[in-house]
């Protein structure tokens, strides 16, 4: 045996690679510990580059799909099936190394690219907690605080993206920040900032944005290296919808309009819209009211708003195993062009928009259930795991236990809805909290 490594250690590093690119990933994880030479080659930022465009050209063929699911106990579930006729299960990730630190007892998956999953804290949206996972080698990175929180500008409303920047090969996440001091939204520009894998830090972008507020938490779509939100502008006494366009190269901002969305005197303000990627353009996921349907729009060339083109209405029942199961919410589109919808009750179905054909994918999620595709990586495998802070955790530990976890969560949220409302910085409320007790004194 030693003299079969010696003999494998001794070969060229292009024949190493091109053996080792060829392996389950699980198998390259392996393959690091055999010696220092073989997890020197591994680790390096040059050949998971090649197995992630060789993984990309295997994906193409047999294309994966990531399913986010939550069991009724409040436990995430993490599942790769193929995207083929069968739906058959690839892997599942059993291990999830975040259960319970998440104040909202359960994580928020905001994007997935290139193997790693961008999860976010989503109680009140104040808890700034963000993660880079990669679930195929168990590696995470911590993001910091960011610059924006509710101690340094008050209350805010924002939304985030997850992308890849092809031009300094890295990963950015974009924070785009609503500040509740600014008046009402959709009458200024948002307040941005961007945080780089490759520095792990924040910072603000210079560019001025278009006026326009990000619609919270709804969905963002990672298309030809921008991030794409649905904003709203307010125009006079009416409200526009629009596409605010972030590209994570050149970090510059332009707008994409949308097909006209409402009846009612061309003000949108309550209509709901979701964006999704679709192929190398954009799709639109509107549901009506008060019928209930699913209006579903594509754009047939990219950044050309005059290719707009609606393409399908979906009733808002289904039949699944002869129980009709309504409110029909879009995940987004298969490889085939089948879109991906959840049911009342949780129950996945896929609908061919072509065919109307429906099937049930026996899959069911329960609260914030995820789907996208997904490509097997070697990303952060060069990375080691950002341990976390025991002192924190130990005194968030603790008062739970004297509060219990419901005092905790109200008082929780209590503290950030004063930061909120109050629209005074951190500094001011404490120096006239401090005049405050000193009058009642005398």
């Amino acid at each position: 045996m030693s003299d079969n490594l010696s003999m494998l250690d001794s070969l060229p590093h292009e024949i190493l690679t091109n053996v080792f690119v060829r392996l389950p990933i699980k198998s390259i994880v392996t393959c690091t510990a055999v010696c220092k030479t073989w997890k020197s080659l591994i680790q390096n930022p040059t050949f998971i580059s090649s197995h992630l465009h060789h993984s990309s050209n295997n994906n193409n063929k047999h294309p994966l799909l990531l399913f986010r699911l939550c069991s009724s106990e409040e436990k995430e579930h993490y599942v790769l099936h193929f995207d083929n006729q069968d739906f058959n299960e690839y892997t599942r990730f059993d291990d999830f190394p975040f259960h319970g630190q998440s104040y909202d007892g359960i994580f928020h998956v905001v994007g997935t690219c290139n193997g790693l999953v961008f999860l976010t804290d989503n109680l009140y949206r104040y808890h700034n907690n963000f993660v880079l996972w990669n679930p195929c080698v168990r590696k995470f990175v911590k993001l910091p605080k960011p610059n924006i929180t509710c101690f340094s500008h008050g209350g805010y409303n924002a939304s985030v993206g997850f992308g890849f920047d092809s031009k300094t090969n890295d990963y950015k996440v974009v924070r785009f920040v609503t500040l509740g001091e600014k008046g009402q939204m959709g009458k200024s520009p948002p307040e941005v900032e961007v945080y780089s894998l490759s520095t792990g830090k924040w910072r603000m972008v210079t560019a001025l944005p278009p006026i326009g507020a990000a619609r919270g938490h709804d969905p963002e779509a990672f298309v030809n290296g921008a991030l794409h939100w649905v904003a709203l502008r307010k125009t006079g006494t009416k409200f526009l919808n629009f596409v605010m366009v972030f590209d994570l190269g050149d970090e510059v901002f332009r707008e994409i309009a949308l097909p006209k969305l409402s009846d009612q005197n061309g003000d949108e303000y309550w209509v709901r819209v979701s964006i999704s990627a679709y192929g190398n353009s954009l799709a639109l996921f509107q549901p009506g009211f008060p019928n209930h349907r699913l209006s579903i729009w594509v754009m047939k060339d990219y950044a050309d708003a005059s290719s707009w083109t609606k393409i399908k209405t979906l009733p808002d029942a289904f039949l699944v195993e002869g129980i009709p199961r309504s409110h029909c919410i879009p995940k987004c589109f298969r490889k085939s062009g089948e879109v991906i919808v959840e049911l009342y009750g949780g129950y996945l179905s896929s609908r061919d928009l072509k065919t109307k054909d429906f099937k049930d994918l026996r899959i069911r999620g329960y609260a914030n259930t995820f789907v996208d595709s997904y490509v097997e990586s070697l990303v952060l495998l060069d990375k080691p795991n950002q341990l976390r802070k025991r002192q924190k955790r130990k005194r968030n530990n603790n008062r739970k236990q004297i509060c219990g976890p419901m005092l905790y969560k109200i008082h929780r949220f209590r503290f950030f809805l004063r930061c909120k409302t109050q629209n005074r910085s951190w500094s001011k409320h404490s120096k006239h909290r401090k005049g405050s007790n000193v009058g009642g004194r005398n």
